[in-house]
């Protein structure tokens, strides 16, 4: 079958795939530099005809930390990504026919958890407004809430959850694969080695930072200390200044600082679902899982956030498996099909 794109047969798609580049208005002169064009790489299934009168419903991606839309369709032996899993499904008939739009949401601190941030830039209002707008516009989509779901894995799946109770009527449906919740397990292990780390640098964070970038390769309390910096600069940041963030411990002696902690807790999800049940209600599939022996104790905040969907007179698929928190996108074999077939047919 004839591929319009060299890379959809590198990925031995039956469908394809295009690689659009969006300029965002939301993420213009952010603190950190980072570009305002973003790629998004747009799956398309088997048959898609942009002349015809067909449309398809459409599954937004959104990778984890330290990711991007290049990284979701990364190829490596023995494993198979987001695209594959969706073209493997459509085409042995377990999904149905779907486009796949992957978002890219990386920022200079690793990522930007689907957020608008002061400091970071307007990314949850550069998915909904911006990639979903362009993707409409320039596809065969079933263009309102019905014909969209979004999903991802681990901050990723975040950004599912908090993009479906912070702008209702956009998506219809989240899968949520090892997603961030429960923030008091979840976060605070990492603070006393990012207290460490950047007490080296006499907390000048900029400093830290360029040599970061600078390594060729990087320690485990480096990549660790990123991180922290990086959900700072979403949950807590203080201004649109570059590095103007609010650490959530005591740089002098490593505390936690309860006032700037109970600022992250707030987009936590466990928290979130009492004061979202009407958000949440319009929903036409909320799905979750997580590994059992998952590193950042996720598995727990799952079943706390299945239990309060449950609690609030809500469905919910929760599913826990026997697996940690990495390589587990065999688990898009489950939520996929799920998806697409919550989503209307036009």
């Amino acid at each position: 079958m004839h591929q319009t794109s060299p890379y959809a047969r590198l990925q031995g798609l039956s469908g394809d795939l295009h690689v659009d580049f969006i300029e965002s208005a939301a993420l213009r002169d952010n603190a950190l530099g980072d570009s305002a064009v973003r790629p998004s790489i747009v799956y398309v299934p088997p048959g898609y005809d942009p002349q015809s009168s067909q449309r398809y419903p459409v599954l937004y991606c959104l990778h984890g930390y330290t990711g991007d839309a290049a990284a979701l369709v990364a190829t490596r032996p023995w494993e198979t990504n987001v695209v594959q899993w969706a073209d493997r499904l459509i085409v042995n008939g377990t999904m149905r026919p779907s486009i796949v739009a992957l978002v890219d949401g990386f920022t200079r601190l690793g990522g930007s958890q689907y957020v608008d941030s002061a400091h970071n830039g307007a990314y949850a209002t550069y998915v909904v407004r911006d990639v979903v707008g362009h993707i409409d516009a320039a596809y065969r989509t079933i263009a309102r809430e019905g014909g969209r779901a979004v999903f991802g894995k681990s901050s990723g799946g975040f950004g599912a959850m908090h993009l479906s109770i912070a702008h209702p009527g956009i998506f219809a449906a989240f899968a949520s694969h090892s997603g961030d919740a429960y923030f008091e397990y979840a976060h605070p292990r990492g603070f006393a080695g990012a207290q460490r780390t950047l007490e080296r640098f006499d907390f000048d964070l900029k400093r830290f930072v360029e040599d970061f970038e600078a390594r060729h390769k990087r320690s485990q309390a480096e990549y660790g200390t990123m991180e922290i910096l990086g959900y700072a600069a979403a949950y807590s940041p203080r201004s649109g200044a570059a590095f103007d963030i609010d650490l959530p411990f005591d740089r002098a002696t490593g505390a936690l600082r309860e006032d700037v902690f109970a600022r992250w807790l707030a987009f936590d999800p466990v928290r979130r679902i009492a004061s979202s049940v009407a958000e949440l209600q319009r929903l036409r599939l909320r799905y979750l899982d997580c590994g059992r022996r998952d590193e950042y104790g996720l598995d727990i905040g799952a079943r706390l956030i299945a239990a309060g969907l449950r609690d609030a007179g809500l469905s919910v698929v929760h599913e826990e498996f026997d697996d940690d928190h990495r390589n587990v996108g065999y688990r898009y074999a489950r939520s996929l099909p799920l998806l697409a077939a919550a989503l209307d047919i036009e």
